[in-house]
């Protein structure tokens, strides 16, 4: 009984001063989220794994260079290039960019509408839904020849290429979202003789819109690819990114090719980025309306 009390407050002493010995770390990491939560994606630790394999591909990039100079031109030609001529590429890719997103537009609203008859009528679903595998199937790079050779070598089969590309994706996801809705939600609105016309504004659409930010993830850089395809297969004509790779080409200047292959890149994550801003504002706004 005298050795309990000793005992115990030893074990509360040395419990009390535990805290003690990790206060500076715990100190530590507190500093560290706050700096994560206020720098955001600043701090460095969100962007230094990046940097790292960047670098590595880098040196990658001049070790095979170095080697085999027919297949990859030094990192600096390629940014000398892109200085020395940079109004050249900047025009080109206006004009890729111009067809890619008059095709995006064109494809949304054409799958968007075929969706909604494909969500309210199950016999245009019959119908069509066949038709659109078939043609997601179809490889583009057959159609576009034959598209060029229709419509000539303007911009209109770059931008029906655009469209063909990005039609299946939005199709497929914005009739998946439209026939999302909760059963107990959608039995709500047929209780109070709701009309189809009101279903579809005020809840197949909304639900739908995840499922259409998805799909425009997909096929905003897939826009771009219909483009440049079409411009491969209509070379020396209107310009565009995909004349300039296709003359370089020809002409081996491969520094002037991967320029245009970087150039593209950069337009597929800026478009890319746009999209995910929208979707960030639109779905924190449809979520705080049926909230």
């Amino acid at each position: 009984m005298t050795m309990s009390a000793p005992t115990t407050s030893l074990t509360a002493t040395a419990a009390a001063s535990e805290p003690l010995v990790d206060a500076p770390a715990t100190r530590s990491s507190a500093l560290s989220r706050r700096l994560r939560t206020i720098l955001g994606p600043l701090h460095p630790f969100v962007w230094l794994p990046l940097l790292v394999t960047l670098a590595v591909l880098g040196v990658v990039w001049e070790r095979v260079a170095e080697a085999m100079p027919y297949l990859l031109p030094p990192l600096a030609e390629v940014g000398e290039t892109l200085v020395d001529d940079a109004g050249y590429y900047v025009a080109n890719a206006a004009i890729t960019l111009g067809e890619a997103l008059a095709g995006l537009g064109i494809g949304f609203a054409a799958a968007f509408v075929v969706a909604v008859l494909v969500s309210e009528l199950p016999v245009v679903r019959r119908a069509i839904l066949p038709l659109a595998v078939v043609l997601n199937v179809t490889p583009i790079v057959a159609i576009a020849p034959a598209l060029v050779v229709a419509f000539g070598f303007g911009p209109l089969p770059k931008i029906v290429i655009a469209a063909l590309i990005c039609f299946f994706p939005i199709l497929i996801n914005t009739a998946t979202g439209l026939r999302s809705v909760p059963s107990p939600v959608m039995q709500v609105y047929r209780t109070i003789n709701a009309s189809r016309v009101e279903i579809l504004v005020h809840l197949r659409v909304p639900s739908a819109l995840p499922y259409v930010f998805a799909a425009l993830r997909i096929v905003f850089p897939l826009s771009i690819i219909g483009a440049v395809v079409a411009e491969l297969s209509a070379s020396g004509a209107m310009g565009g990114l995909g004349t300039v790779i296709s003359v370089a080409s020809s002409m081996n200047q491969l520094a002037v090719v991967y320029a245009s292959i970087l150039v593209l890149a950069i337009l597929g994550i800026l478009l890319l980025g746009i999209v995910v801003l929208i979707e960030r504002r639109a779905l924190r706004w449809h979520a705080a309306s049926t909230t």
